[in-house]
Parts: C-alpha cells; structure tokens; sequence
C-alpha cells in the first residue's frame, strides 16, 4: 500500500513538471541601437521577473523564470541604462504571453500571442544616468472625452513639456475617465513631452465587466504592459502597483485600495535584490492613508507593506485619486513600527477638479482643486537617496506655493470676524506659517481644517452668474489640510499695509508670500 502510494506521488510529481512552463532569454546591450542582439554581449547581474518571482541575469546575462498562460515578463531597468522606447517614449521592456487573448469585451483587451517563443530577449542601452536628477509627476490627467483631452494637451502638456533638466515622468493613475478608448490618444499626448514615461493603472483605467481583479487590467495591459512594475534610476528604486482591488472583495461592487498576494510577492521578491541604501519611491494611484470617515485602503494590506519596507530608511509614497493635495508624515503614531518615518505624498490632481469652472483667457478650464490647490504638476528632485518635492501650479511662477485671502479694506480701529488666510499648496499639520504686517515682528498663523474660503467664494460665484456660461460648475468644497489663519489689524495708520507671509516646508525650505489691504477710517453721517 505505502508502496503504491509513493509510485503515486512520484507519477504526480512526473506530470507536474512535465506541465511547468518556463520563460527564459537573454538580456543584453544593444550597442547599436537596432533592436536585434547581433552579437552584443549579455548583461549580468539585471532583475527579470514574471510579475511574481524575480530572477538576476547570470554572467551571460541569460535569465529563466517560470511560466503560464497569462503572465507578463519583464526587466527591472538597471542603473545606468535605459530600456528601449516605443513611439510613444513608453518602456518596451516586456513581453506578454497570453496565448487565448483576453476574455474581455467591452475594450480591447490583448490579442491572442500564440506560443511561447523559445527565448525572449530584452535590450539595455548605456546612458550617463547622475545619481541627482529630476522626474516629473503628473497626478490624474483622466480626461473624460476628446474636448477634456484637448484640455490637458493646450494646457498641462505644452507647458510641462518646457521643464529643464528632467530625466523621465510619471504619471499617477487615472490616465483617461472610463473611456478605455481614449488611452492610445493619451499616449500620442504623453509622446508630446518628449522624455521616457511610466503609467500607473487608475480605477478609471480598469475593465468594469471583469469578474476577477487579475483580469480588470487587460486593457492596460494591451495600450501599457504591466501594470505592476518595477525601475533604478541612479540610487533610486521606483516600485509601481496597481493597488485597486475590483470588484470589492468583500462587497461585490466598486473597488478597494489594497494588494493581493501575488503582488506581495513581487514586491518581496524584488526588494531582495534591492540595497537598503537606496530610496525607494512607491507609486500608485488610491493612497495609504484613508479620507476622513472613509476606508479607502485595506488596513492589512498597509501593515503588511509598511512591514516589507521596514529595512528601508528612506521611503517615499506617490498616490493620486482624491484630485486633493495632502501630506501624509507615517511613523508609529500611525502605525509604522521604524525608527525614520514614511512619507506619503498625494499629489493634486493634473486635471484638477475634472477639468471644471470658468475658462480662462486660453479658453481653458481653471479646475481649481476642491481644497484650493489649482491645477498642476509635481517635481520630484532626487539627490542620491535623499529627495524634494516641489508643486508648480499652471500658469504660475515656479515660487507661487501660497495663496492668500483676506479682506481688502478694514474699518481703522474696529472689531472685525474677518482673517487672513494662507494655504499652503504642499503644507501639512506639521509645517509652520507666520505672518507679519509691513515691519512688525514675525506671528504664528494658526493651523485649521475648514474650507478655502477663496475656492467656497468662488463656487459661490458660479451660482449667483445671471446667465449660463462655458464650462461646468466646481465641485463643492471639502476641508483643506494646508491652511492657515491670522487675526488680521485694525489699529494700525489709515492707508495701505503689507501682509507677508512665510512657510517652511519639511525640507528646510522658506516660501514667501505677500498682499496688501487697506484701513479706512469710517465715518457715520449723523
């Protein structure tokens, strides 16, 4: 019997093997540029993966992985080279296996790829890759039709585009709103800014009718590749995730910010080639931290990643989707159990508040934020492992990063419910403002979470328009995280004053502002 029993398992154990697939190839430098290893040496030492399971190239930059009947395979671009681009500047560094094609409908998904090719080979080329550089980050550009994204071309596009000194971009999640149709235009957009680019996978750009989360992403996966991913750049490690569960795993309907296993997986796997001198930048579209009363993100799963992360001093979060802006500082307060806090970053909205409110001379939309942040862009300026972030608004100098608000004219010497308010686009709770009227000495503003009482007035001023005009209404306001509130005086001479405001920001940095108002001395007729 124990006999039988043995000769059994090994005959499973026969089949087993017989039916594992595996993938394997070379990855190599290809010193001429034509896309073909004609002879060039292979590459050792470089990470190749499946989506789970990671491997490094041996001597003769060789790789061999194990495979199904849908997977992705892919390089982890190494420091000091660059993947090969498409047309669209997009990361040709994988290749997709999925024999029977996509099983969905409704947006095209990946087309049948037949078998498995015998060896699947990548191509690196040398660049001059310093370890101080720039990237440029895009929170959701989601246009909703062609006019939105026209929009996002004339506006974000053709001035982003003239940055200096950028070396790649990224671009959050949300890449188009539903209309899965619109992500080839978005890449001819994309094409536009003329640098390599990296697509995060949005809640926006999943397929709706599939049935299970793995296979929400074969639209994206046919326009964009993988939709978790992973890069170097000098000694920055930039891990990508699509970290939308749908449909809900414990409702059935809409989505769930988290991680499943295999993705887990993956991260582990390629972090175990990763030093832990290096910063790692994590981007992907739901943040971590929940909106107030809401749960946006599986609380397992944000244990879980900050416990992987654990050996690593310097993380930074990118995440997108609230078309807010906030600051999120994570220690052991919130749950982090590390000496040096995380940071989360959750970059304003590209398009701002959905491309809404009036137009402006350029016949845009202002799509000021619902928090008072105006539509923009973001820059992160790496420096080895160390970073800083800055926030350009559209059409604005590079040192515009606080608005104020505040009565123009005050009555001399007299009480007055009225304040100056400053929010600052990239201050959080822990930052400091003060303030000072013409020469007198420097106050602390007050931290508050109310509403921008500029964005409040000017939704209320779309309401009290006589006539209908171009473009659609904002969005009611919500609670802003960065702003800050002063008494402002009345008992100073009659005439103009100066307010100044400054901020300094979590890397050192002073951001100043300056308005002016007026104290008139009123005068009651009898």
């Amino acid at each position: 019997m124990k006999k039988f029993i043995y000769t059994g398992i090994l005959a499973c154990m026969a089949v087993s093997l017989f039916a594992q697939q595996f993938v394997g190839g070379r990855v190599y430098e290809d010193a001429n540029r034509n896309g073909k290893q004609d002879g060039e040496k292979g590459i050792a030492g470089v990470a190749v993966s499946n989506g789970t399971d990671v491997s490094l190239t041996d001597a003769a930059g060789k790789y061999r992985l194990p495979a199904s009947d849908d997977f992705i395979v892919f390089v982890v671009k190494p420091a000091g080279y660059q993947s090969a681009l498409d047309e669209f500047n997009l990361p040709e560094s994988y290749y997709r296996h999925k024999p029977a094609g996509s099983p969905i409908v409704f947006y095209k998904g990946v087309d049948p790829t037949g078998k498995l090719p015998a060896s699947v080979n990548f191509s690196l080329y040398k660049q001059d890759e310093p370890e101080t550089f720039t990237a440029l980050i895009f929170g959701d550009t989601q246009p909703y039709n062609e006019q939105e994204l026209e929009y996002l071309k004339r506006g974000i596009i053709a001035e982003a585009r003239n940055a200096k000194g950028v070396s790649f971009g990224i671009t959050l999640g949300d890449l188009v709103g539903d209309r899965l149709d619109l992500h080839e235009p978005y890449k001819q957009a994309i094409r536009q800014m003329g640098i390599p680019w990296y697509n995060v996978m949005g809640n926006h750009d999943m397929n709706y009718d599939a049935k299970e989360d793995r296979l929400s992403d074969e639209s994206f996966e046919a326009r964009f590749g993988p939709n978790n991913y992973a890069f170097n750049y000098g000694k920055a490690h930039f891990i990508v995730l699509d970290d939308i569960l749908y449909p809900h795993p414990v409702t059935g309907k809409g989505y769930w910010g988290g991680l499943r296993d295999d993705q887990f997986a993956f991260i582990e796997n390629n972090l175990a080639f990763v030093p832990h001198d290096r910063l790692i930048v994590v981007s992907m579209h739901i943040p971590l931290i929940d909106s107030e009363g809401e749960k946006d993100f599986r609380d397992d799963d944000r244990q879980k990643l900050y416990e992987i992360l654990k050996d690593y001093p310097n993380v930074l979060f990118l995440s997108a989707h609230t078309h807010l802006q906030m600051q999120h500082r994570i220690g052991k307060e919130q749950g982090a159990d590390r000496e040096k806090p995380l940071y989360e970053y959750n970059v304003g909205a590209t398009c701002g508040d959905w491309f809404s409110g009036i137009l402006n001379e350029q016949g845009l939309p202002v799509s000021t934020m619902r928090d008072g942040t105006p539509a923009g862009y973001a820059f992160l300026r790496v420096d080895g492992n160390q970073y800083l972030l800055d926030y350009k608004v559209l059409g604005k100098p590079d040192d515009y990063q606080i608005s104020l608000y505040h009565p123009k004219v005050v009555p001399f010497r007299r009480s007055t419910s009225a304040a100056i308010y400053a929010d600052f686009f990239m201050g959080s709770a822990d930052d400091t403002l003060e303030y000072r009227i013409d020469d007198s000495e420097w106050i602390k503003m007050q931290h508050v979470e109310e509403f921008d009482p500029a964005y409040y007035r000017y939704v209320q001023d779309w309401d009290y328009l006589e006539r209908l005009v171009p473009g659609r209404r904002p969005s009611n306001p919500v609670v802003c995280s960065h702003l800050w509130k002063a008494r402002i005086q009345t008992g100073l001479t009659v005439g103009e004053h100066w307010i100044k405001v400054r901020a300094k920001d979590r890397f050192g940095r002073v951001h100043v502002a300056r308005s002016v108002y007026g104290v008139e001395e009123l005068r009651v007729k009898n």
